[in-house]
């Protein structure tokens, strides 16, 4: 992991793929400490990954759906919701970060339709004021994470602009 300094008043952590590995293996046994999902649902795109690990590390079924923002500063939308087999069933959700808890609520909102038995909240980074269930590691900072740092532009592989600016 390596932090660096960032324009504006919140600083920079990049996560690496052994970090990120470690924040997952918390998060499971946070989870199992006190509550047994039968279906983990990831938010796609970010919290598929760290979803799909806790899934396989707690033995459960795994599940996702799509919640994305058009613009940074926009209400989150869903684009795809959650399968039916949520129903009658005890589900974890799980998103990379968890700052204002939007997303978050759009997600718990759309699952509730659904009656499950219950339904709880879990997140990798907690950055902001929302509480989720169970989150892995809180902090303040921009987070950069593994598989989101590279983008394919003009034919190569090349750090995403927006990051690099950050990173300056």
């Amino acid at each position: 992991m390596r932090r660096g300094a960032a324009s504006g008043p919140r600083g920079v952590m990049e996560v690496d793929w052994p970090f990120f590995g470690e924040l997952c293996r918390a998060l499971a046994l946070r989870v199992a400490g006190d509550f047994e999902p039968e279906v983990v649902l990831g938010i796609a795109k970010a919290g598929v990954i760290p979803g799909v690990v806790v899934a396989s590390i707690l033995q459960c079924e795994f599940a996702s759906m799509v919640v994305t923002r058009r613009e940074a500063d926009e209400d989150p939308v869903l684009v795809a919701g959650p399968p039916s087999s949520v129903r009658g069933r005890r589900v974890l959700i799980v998103d990379e970060t968890c700052d204002t808890g939007s997303t978050l609520r759009l997600a718990l909102s759309e699952v509730r339709a659904l009656q499950p038995v219950e339904v709880r909240t879990a997140v990798s980074f907690r950055t902001g004021e929302y509480q989720p269930d169970y989150h892995a590691f809180q902090t303040e900072s921009f987070i950069i994470l593994p598989w989101d740092r590279e983008v394919i532009q003009g034919g190569e592989l090349v750090m995403r602009p927006d990051y690099a600016a950050r990173l300056g």
